[in-house]
């Protein structure tokens, strides 16, 4: 009697968790594409409707405070509950706001009223889930073994591409289907977005991060800070806010002077897109041409931020942050001129090749130097922040144009990015970018609340 061979089997391959970053990306770019397209169809939509061009300024000024105070109970959600979830109920009731728009229409007819209240409904998606999916990306990165750094030149990468194709895919959809219409494609990739999202596993967007969630699963899975006690929105809201502050700028000079910097940019070249240049060429009868010179700053920044993305070791952090900002303020000078239109669109190429390293770098100190324990605070304010200098910034901008020109008003704000310049180049937490022991690891910042 002979015996059978054993039959050997093959040693089991080693688990590999799968890549999250693409799909992490995909939700971006669905989310961030529906914006865009709306970000032209709906003030078109707007005027159309109400005939008053100044209903558009109105409609900001009246969100503006709802919309800050939405921006601060995102960030109390995001450090509460999971934040993978949280992007996925912001992307859904985005999508309801925006598909609302061409119901009412065919049912009521479409009136200021409806787009204030929708435009808060929309605010009470848009905000808490960029806040959201803002705080994912460190677990992205850390879950994928990707360097921060780079990824975050990819995403400003992105959000260049995306800000080339919305503008011309909006206008494709107006003259296909029409402006109200169109509103549906923002509405389905807002859902997309978080269908996308919901392919994610959920220990991503656990609060309590990775080692609370090997510790306590269940914990994790449900989304739940146990750390953190169980509080109103209102107080949480407050709380958001006054500890997202003490984070931006109080715990970290790296960290605050990134902010300050990044609250700059925004405020120059909002005023600059948002009033310098449609007034400029409107008074010169061709407002058409101004979608060629923002098409040209996205190119650039486009370029800029996939050279990064490949190269963001090959070079010093700090002298990626000089060449960025000499030539950003060379580009602000040359939009500042109001020079002839060949020169806008270099002028405005060059400070698109030159913005997209800095802003992918500010991103990652940003990142890099909020705690995991107050992400969700400290992103949630700074978008409620960024929320609320934008208006200021372009409705100080519209005092000087109307005052004195708008000539005065565009060597006015490229000035005032001379002065950032100046002050970004010789500002002390900013010299030695390159030296970890100028910048030591933050140390999370404990609210007074769970002090012993």
């Amino acid at each position: 009697m002979t015996l059978a061979s054993p039959k050997f089997r093959r040693p089991r391959k080693p688990y590999r968790p799968r890549k999250t970053a693409p799909c992490y990306l995909l939700s971006c770019a669905c989310s961030l594409l529906g914006n865009s397209v709306a970000g032209v169809i709906l003030p078109l939509v707007l005027l159309a409707t109400t005939g008053d061009a100044l209903a558009a300024g109105t409609l900001a000024l009246i969100c503006a405070v709802p919309q800050f105070v939405i921006g601060l109970i995102g960030g109390a959600l995001t450090d509460r509950f999971n934040r993978r979830n949280v992007s996925i109920v912001s992307d859904i009731l985005s999508a309801a706001s925006v598909a609302l728009l061409p119901v009412v229409d065919m049912v009521w007819g479409l009136s200021f009223g409806w787009f204030v209240a929708l435009g808060l409904l929309g605010a009470i998606g848009d905000i808490p889930g960029m806040t959201a999916r803002d705080s994912l990306v460190p677990a992205v990165c850390e879950r994928d073994g990707r360097s921060l750094q780079k990824f975050m030149g990819l995403t400003q990468s992105l959000d260049s591409l995306v800000v080339i194709v919305g503008p011309a895919l909006a206008a494709f959809l107006m003259g296909a289907v029409g402006s109200v219409n169109a509103l549906w494609f923002t509405a389905a990739m807002s859902l997309s977005a978080a269908l996308v999202t919901l392919t994610l596993p959920r220990s991503l967007g656990a609060v309590c991060g990775a080692a609370a969630h090997a510790a306590n699963p269940a914990a994790a899975n449900i989304g739940t800070a146990t750390a953190q006690p169980r509080r109103g929105f209102v107080s949480g809201a407050w709380n958001a806010l006054r500890d997202g502050l003490r984070v931006l700028f109080a715990s970290d000079t790296l960290l605050r002077s990134s902010m300050l910097i990044s609250f700059g940019v925004v405020m120059v070249m909002g005023s600059f897109q948002g009033l310098v240049l449609p007034v400029h060429f409107t008074a010169a009868n061709s407002p058409e041409l101004l979608g060629y010179v923002l098409s040209a700053m996205s190119a650039g920044m486009l370029a800029s931020s996939l050279g990064y993305a490949a190269l963001a070791h090959k070079l010093r952090r700090r002298t990626w942050y000089i060449l960025s900002l000499t030539g950003m303020a060379l580009g602000i000078l040359g939009l500042g001129l109001l020079p002839s239109f060949p020169l806008l669109i270099a002028s405005a190429l060059m400070l698109g090749l030159s913005a997209g390293p800095i802003s992918a770098l500010l991103g990652f100190f940003i990142f890099d130097r909020i705690p995991a324990e107050n992400r969700g605070s400290a992103l949630g304010t700074q978008n409620s922040l960024t929320l609320a200098a934008a208006p200021v910034a372009v409705f100080a901008t519209s005092l000087v144009v109307e005052g004195a020109g708008v000539s005065v008003a565009a060597l006015a704000l490229a000035g005032c990015w001379m002065l950032i310049t100046v002050w970004a180049l010789n500002t002390h937490s900013l010299k030695y970018l390159d030296d970890k022991e100028s910048h030591p690891d933050p140390i999370p910042f404990v609210p007074d609340a769970e002090r012993i």
